[in-house]
């Protein structure tokens, strides 16, 4: 009993605990995981924007394929005055590409339309057009020009100089 004294009166020198509340160590580590889960969603957050941003450049790339196609769809493949004489343009001008063959090495920048009209809000992007013939029984066989009935259309499309789609596809000269 008197040890039990002794102690209330040397523990009487602090003043009694209030078991309400938190401590100061139990707020700090709260502290600490909602920032951890912040900076988590934060991060998650950039890599959807980069996501998004990745996918809107796909899709203009790949708007900007379909229209070298729907431009040169209906073009012969090979110029129906000068034959075999010329492959690639006759004339300079992209207004004077009356078949699939003048547009061999044609780079437009900015980037055309269907309608041959520059579409200037794709400024940073640009198309490249290649021609090729290639063997009838191997389309990835490259031939010499007009020694084919075939040619392989390849246009790429790039932004800022970095590729961002490339389509490939087979005419035939008939």
């Amino acid at each position: 009993m008197l040890q039990n004294s002794k102690f209330k009166i040397q523990n009487s020198k602090f003043p009694p605990r209030a078991d309400n509340g938190f401590s100061l160590i139990e707020v700090l580590i709260a502290a600490v995981l909602v920032g951890l889960a912040v900076a988590a969603l934060l991060g998650a957050s950039r890599s959807f924007t980069m996501a998004n941003a990745s996918g809107a450049d796909l899709s203009t790339a790949e708007f900007l394929i379909e229209q070298i196609r729907e431009l040169t769809t209906l073009l012969p493949v090979i110029d129906p005055q000068t034959e075999t004489a010329t492959f690639g343009p006759e004339e300079a001008g992209l207004a004077n590409y009356d078949d699939l063959d003048d547009f061999d090495g044609a780079n437009f920048s900015p980037p055309i339309g269907a309608n041959r009209v520059a579409l200037s809000n794709f400024a940073g992007f640009s198309q490249q057009v290649i021609v090729e013939n290639v063997n009838a029984a191997n389309f990835e066989q490259v031939m010499a020009d007009h020694s084919s009935n075939f040619v392989r259309v390849t246009v790429r499309v790039l932004l800022n100089s970095r590729e961002i789609s490339s389509v490939r596809w087979i005419r035939a000269r008939y």
